[in-house]
């Protein structure tokens, strides 16, 4: 008798419990929402953003940029493996 009583007051705990831990849970798909662009100017030819943002034609001291920027690529492409070689092999040999 006092098990059957205790049995009633644990489920009686246990779904005062789980009524609220259903109350505080939302389980949905929540996002806020879109914020646009508009009215701002946005459509000008020279926007950052814009389709014509790549244009290397229009680039300032393009003949300085874009030779440094292949030799920066290519001396990384070719340096960071030579100095790994070089770190690995110092590593071996000191062990």
């Amino acid at each position: 008798m006092a098990m059957n009583a205790g049995l009633r007051s644990a489920s009686r705990l246990y779904a005062a419990s789980e009524s609220l831990l259903s109350k505080s849970v939302n389980r949905s798909f929540h996002s806020t929402g879109v914020k646009r662009m508009g009215g701002h100017g946005h459509d000008e030819p020279f926007y950052m953003h814009a389709k014509h943002m790549y244009n290397l034609d229009r680039m300032k001291y393009q003949k300085i940029k874009m030779p440094l920027a292949v030799l920066t690529a290519f001396s990384i492409g070719v340096g960071v493996p030579v100095y790994a070689v070089i770190f690995q092999q110092k590593k071996t040999a000191s062990a």
